[in-house]
């Protein structure tokens, strides 16, 4: 009798593995959308440009609430033009700056604390966080709010002491905003001045990483 043969089990392809390298040796680059990196200059000063109509809104809806309420307190109406009065110094600096700077903190730390990224952002993919990859806490978005402003108000006061009007200092002010940004581009990382003075940093999101801001709300609240 003779044996039987055991069957031979059909060879399967084996698995292909992303490549790492090209035929000749050399290393295959990666595609910039895979992994997070640093959000380039314009990219930030457009997604600026998107929040600040959104933030002028604000401004100018608690601007008018607070001269409605200063004039009802501190001056007496009329119903004539010439009875018109402008609201005290006092009020103006006590009341109405302090209560613009909070509406822009709490802008920018709601958003930042929950996920990271405002309207603007999300819309060109940006988020940020600091440099371990988490959310900023308050404390976090406070000091990089006011890193952001530091050159601004510098070049603000340069240029009201050069020329001493309020166009001339507003224009200086806003050189100062460009400043941080322009400054990325001779910074070995690319980071802007806020990013270096608050520990945090703003990054470029990949398309499937990106979650959208309403899930982040989400996730946030779920996991806290």
């Amino acid at each position: 009798m003779s044996k039987s043969l055991p069957k031979r089990r059909p060879k399967t392809a084996p698995k292909p593995s992303a490549p790492n390298s090209s035929s000749s040796g050399a290393p295959v680059q990666q595609d910039p959308n895979e992994a997070p990196s640093i959000a380039k200059p314009l990219t930030r000063v457009v997604a600026i440009l998107y929040d600040g109509m959104l933030i002028l809104a604000l401004l100018f809806l608690v601007g008018t609430m607070l001269t409605v309420i200063g004039t009802l307190l501190t001056m007496e109406t009329g119903t004539e033009s010439s009875q018109a009065q402008s609201l005290p110094t006092w009020y103006q600096n006590l009341v109405m700056t302090p209560a613009f700077v909070l509406t822009l903190v709490a802008f920018y730390g709601i958003f930042w604390r929950r996920g990271g990224q405002t309207l603007g952002m999300q819309t060109w993919r940006l988020k940020t966080v600091n440099n371990a990859g988490h959310l900023l806490t308050w404390g976090q978005s406070f000091k990089r709010i006011l890193a952001a402003c530091l050159m601004p108000l510098l070049f603000g006061v340069i240029g009201s002491l050069i020329g001493g009007s309020r166009t001339i200092m507003l224009t200086s002010a806003f050189l100062g905003l460009i400043f941080n940004y322009v400054f990325c581009l001779f910074n070995r990382r690319g980071l802007a001045v806020q990013d270096m003075l608050s520990n945090s940093i703003t990054l470029k999101m990949p398309k499937v990483a990106h979650e959208g801001l309403w899930r982040g709300f989400k996730n946030r609240k779920k996991n806290q």
